[in-house]
């Protein structure tokens, strides 16, 4: 494994990301697919193996399950010192309780502890909000994540999707305070969703901030025949929240799709290797979430780290693409949560 740094961090990370959003316990809330923590625990010990040191996972996650089971695993088989854990707070974990979730100093004071408790650390190297809280005045969310840091709880700090002005006010007002400054932006990007590309990745490129990117595969699109995109359990779950995110040109999804598979195929590979391989060619991007249900899976990630692709392979890639919305594209939040609201399980995301 060969180690990158975080962003302008002197922080060491592989540069594949296991997202454990994939384990935790399915009876404990979204996703309903996930992994129990028997079926898990191989899964997180080859990652290590294979040399992977970075674990992402959050609060929100099977209501708190994803974290209590990967911290269990890491302690087991790793040296804490060894790996970098990240996790995230916003979601609600108590929704009946008027200060349940959200980025207020109350519920990050109070959900840090949380999380630690069922990491079973003493703190977590990045700490992140998973979206925005329109709900709360951003400098209150912005002066208790550095106040975290100054308790020796977190020693890094991160955000995840918003749009790009947003990220530039946060980070502006962390300088101005002189508050502790996000280092790492989680957010969407890959062959079918590269509208990050317009503003969000020249922002973090000139900030210096790296970013992680999840759904690397766009939910598996990348990783199988056009025709297949509703094959298995998390496909056919997530059916309509992944809609939101895809299918607005499914022409070009198809051309994009099937030039991955034509490349796969000449250099006898994984799909899921071609594209996690194009992803690796931004400097930006310092490490996919992989949310591998599989050893193949990590494989697949880990081998993808020794792939090039070509600058002719990569224009074959690119050129389909179209214009299109993606997560940031649903302009009304209350829209975008009545969307999600009406998928099961996914009330909370």
């Amino acid at each position: 494994m060969r180690y990158t740094k975080l962003g302008r961090t002197g922080l060491d990370i592989s540069p594949v990301a296991l997202g454990a959003m994939t384990y935790g316990e399915p009876d404990r809330g979204h996703p309903v697919w996930s992994l129990d923590e028997e079926s898990s625990r191989p899964l997180i010990k080859h990652a290590l193996d294979a040399g992977i040191n970075f674990f992402d996972t959050a609060n929100m996650y099977s209501y708190g399950s994803s974290e209590e089971i990967l911290g269990r695993a890491l302690n087991d088989y790793a040296n804490r010192d060894d790996v970098v854990i990240t996790t995230k707070v916003r979601h609600a974990m108590r929704p009946e309780s008027p200060n349940g979730g959200g980025l207020s100093r109350k519920a990050i004071m109070s959900e840090i502890d949380n999380s630690l408790r069922r990491l079973g650390t003493e703190y977590v190297d990045v700490y992140m909000i998973h979206r925005l809280d329109n709900d709360t005045p951003l400098e209150e969310t912005l002066e208790a994540l550095h106040d975290v840091v100054k308790a020796g709880k977190a020693r890094y700090l991160g955000a995840s999707s918003m749009h790009a002005w947003q990220f530039a006010k946060a980070l502006h007002l962390q300088e101005q305070h002189g508050w502790a400054r996000f280092v790492t932006m989680q957010n969407h990007y890959n062959l079918l969703a590269r509208e990050e590309e317009r503003e969000m990745l020249p922002l973090c490129a000139d900030e210096g901030v790296a970013t992680m990117v999840w759904s690397p595969l766009a939910r598996g699109r990348l990783a199988r025949p056009f025709d297949q995109a509703s094959a298995g359990e998390r496909a056919t779950t997530d059916s309509a929240y992944a809609d939101t995110l895809y299918q607005a040109d499914a022409g070009s999804d198809r051309a994009i799709i099937e030039e991955a598979g034509a490349i796969a195929e000449a250099r006898g590979i994984s799909r899921a290797q071609v594209a996690l391989a194009w992803l690796r060619r931004n400097p930006v991007v310092a490490a996919p979430l992989v949310g591998a249900r599989t050893i193949e899976q990590i494989d697949d990630a880990v081998a993808s780290l020794d792939l090039d692709l070509t600058d002719e392979e990569t224009h074959r890639l690119e050129a389909p693409y179209t214009p299109r919305h993606d997560f940031q594209g649903v302009s009304d939040a209350r829209e975008l949560e009545r969307i999600k609201a009406s998928i099961p399980g996914y009330a909370n995301v």
